[in-house]
């Protein structure tokens, strides 16, 4: 099995002490107080928050998964990322809802809550319990990625995979209890230039391993059995191998992924990146910075899944070969759980000499000599497994030196996330459970030792999580479509609705979250979209009943919110008491900003196409989507580019904080 050289560990060595070191020098800055830790201060440019949002969604577990799909599909696999991988909610922010947020002056999005609804016994009670759903959210988000980082490493070092993602996760939590929200962006600058480093050549690289498009679309079907791998237009039905048979539906499930990303786009922007932008046209460029350099991500993963196709057909020459090699070792281990099916292959491989008797002779007449180096690709239900893909083609497919760059690429992608959601997660847990609960007189140290401790303690519930998960896809599916759908309801209608209250957003949040939670306890196995539809029944009926139960908001704290947030929606009382001139003012913010997020979204998709298409040769389907994206752009730039405060005004001052409820 090939290991990495010396010059890659270098590398890898080098990278790791640069971020520690930075870590070291951020602690005194971030140190001086909240503002500074959770936020930066709110003084960092918009380009670096920017960079900071693409290492975010640039993760490498959402990486491995959308290279399956590639892998299996082609280009046609980012119609089942509709569900989050493609960043549909993007748009949303770009447009409205990250500068909405922005003009609150918070400091987290429980702290929102106070400026939305005021300080009453409801308020306080859904200030703790969207801090504890969002911990919960931000622990799965975490489990997920943990789970992600142990498949990835498990190809290449002689290790357990999850004892070297624990030390992963450790170096993770020292940098960012440090450096706080100045050393995550920061670093996050540093990642962002070496993923797109590393975007450029492994698509370099790919792009002269493809003879034609045609010869491509032979080898994918002998590879995957998907005879429309080059195609770009989700079919109404395509041929998807065992484990993956609920995606078969391919423009159905993207319709119904789009119509989540609507619904959860509509509740977006309550992020760090937006609560610390310096105005209402920083939050927006960061925004449209944040989908040109996501969109780095797919020419790098149509890439892997091109070199994945010629990687297993030059490992398994028959189909077959992986089923029988998953056969014995099924017959050797017939008690395998399938949630530890990599760390079982992972030991065998490490250490025959420990393995069953025979086991080792068994894959070596069907897998031949190199067999330690095919096993990681052999999956539990007899097929290659997808989501072994991106590893297996940095291990055999680029040469050493390269390799090493690759590993901290995707090692960044990694780090960026972890911190950043770590960061959120504790930004919570510190200024609304413990200042806001516990030690509302807390002194500043002590609140950023909280902080140090609430990280560690994050991480560590999240590594057992992801230590007892099965599959990243599976893991994945359930935080998007049933724990992040059941707190949906509340998270939109707040923005929308003047009648919503702090009760109705308890008894939403209470209902979908918990119910979600259930769900997984309960019934793991429900499909996709029988999660969502019952988590938004759940959590959309609790809060419009839950609203209607109870008193309204104090209209002072709504009068508040609404003049200085300037929404759209069912907001008619409070949209009466302001003047001719500004009504008709906010009325055209609106409708230039309802009528952009189309062009925006358009544009994001066919962008992202555009690059695929570009990888894989396929120039005529390439010439339609170039059409397609530059009509969007028109309608981004008259809608979106031409409404954009100037760069000497900043569009809203910060909001003071939330009038007293009466």
């Amino acid at each position: 099995m090939p290991q990495l050289s010396r010059t890659d560990l270098w590398i890898i060595a080098l990278y790791f002490l640069l971020t520690l070191v930075v870590g070291v020098i951020m602690t005194r800055r971030a140190g001086r107080n909240l503002d500074e830790y959770f936020l930066g201060g709110r003084t960092l440019p918009w380009y670096l928050l920017g960079i900071a949002g693409m290492t975010a969604w640039f993760d490498l577990t959402g990486t491995m998964i959308i290279t399956s799909f590639l892998y299996l599909l082609g280009p046609r696999g980012l119609f089942i990322e509709f569900r989050g991988g493609a960043v549909l909610v993007l748009p949303f922010m770009m447009a409205f809802t990250g500068k909405w947020h922005r003009r609150s002056g918070c400091l987290t999005a429980a702290e929102w809550i106070t400026y939305r609804f005021g300080s009453d016994r409801a308020a306080g009670w859904m200030r703790l319990l969207t801090a504890v759903m969002w911990t919960v959210l931000s622990i799965g988000l975490l489990a997920y990625l943990v789970r992600g980082t142990s498949l990835f490493v498990g190809q290449f070092v002689p290790y357990p995979p999850m004892l070297v993602t624990g030390v992963l996760v450790a170096i993770c939590a020292v940098y960012t209890m440090m450096s706080g929200f100045y050393g995550v962006v920061l670093t996050d600058f540093v990642q962002g230039l070496i993923i797109i480093a590393a975007c450029i050549l492994i698509g370099f690289i790919a792009f002269h391993a493809v003879p034609d498009t045609a010869a491509l679309g032979v080898l994918a079907n002998r590879v995957t059995g998907n005879a429309l791998w080059t195609s770009s237009t989700p079919n109404f039905h395509t041929s998807m191998p065992r484990g993956y048979e609920m995606y078969q539906s391919l423009f159905m499930f993207a319709a119904f992924y789009l119509l989540r990303n609507v619904i959860g786009g509509l509740g977006t922007g309550a992020d760090s990146r937006y609560f610390g932008a310096r105005s209402d046209r920083e939050c927006g460029l960061q925004s449209m910075f944040q989908g040109l350099m996501i969109a780095f991500r797919w020419p790098l993963m149509i890439s892997i899944a091109v070199l994945g196709l010629l990687l297993v057909d030059r490992f398994f020459p028959r189909p077959e070969l992986v089923e029988q090699a998953a056969a014995i070792v099924h017959r050797h281990f017939p008690d395998a759980n399938p949630a530890y099916w990599h760390d079982l292959t992972s030991a065998v491989i490490n250490h025959p000499e420990s393995a069953p008797a025979g086991l080792v002779d068994d894959l070596r007449g069907v897998l031949g000599p190199s067999w330690s180096a095919k096993l990681p690709l052999v999956g539990v239900n007899g097929i290659v497994n997808p989501e072994q893909i991106l590893p297996a083609v940095l291990l055999h497919s680029v040469p050493a030196g390269l390799r090493g760059f690759f590993l901290v690429a995707m090692l960044a992608a990694m780090m960026s996330t972890l911190t950043a959601t770590v960061n959120q997660a504790a930004a919570m847990m510190v200024n609304d459970i413990y200042r806001d609960r516990l030690r509302p007189a807390a002194a500043n140290r002590e609140l950023i030792i909280a902080s140090y401790v609430s990280s560690l303690l994050i991480l560590v519930v999240a590594f057992w999580m992801g230590v007892n998960a099965g599959s990243i896809n599976d893991l994945w599916a359930w935080i998007v479509m049933s724990l992040s759908a059941g707190m949906l309801a509340p998270q939109v209608l707040r923005l929308y609705w003047w009648r919503c209250n702090g009760w109705g957003v308890v008894a939403g949040t209470a209902l979908g979250g918990v119910g979600s939670i259930v769900q997984r306890l309960v019934a793991p196995t429900m499909v996709e979209w029988q999660q969502f539809l019952l988590m938004i029944a759940l959590s959309f009926g609790g809060t419009i009943i839950g609203s209607l139960l109870t008193a309204p908001t104090p209209r002072e704290t709504l009068r508040h919110f609404y003049r200085t947030t300037r929404p759209f929606g069912a907001w008619g009382p409070l949209r009466a008491e302001l003047t001719p001139v500004q009504r008709a003012t906010d009325a055209h913010e609106h409708r230039q900003d309802i009528l952009a997020v189309p062009f925006i979204m358009v544009a994001q998709v066919a962008l992202f196409l555009l690059t695929m298409q570009f990888m894989i040769h396929a120039y005529a389907a390439l010439a339609w989507t170039l059409a397609l994206f530059l009509v969007a752009l028109v309608g981004v730039h008259r809608f979106w580019w031409r409404a954009l405060p100037p760069a000497d005004n900043p569009g809203t001052e910060l909001a003071q904080k939330p009038a007293p409820s009466v």
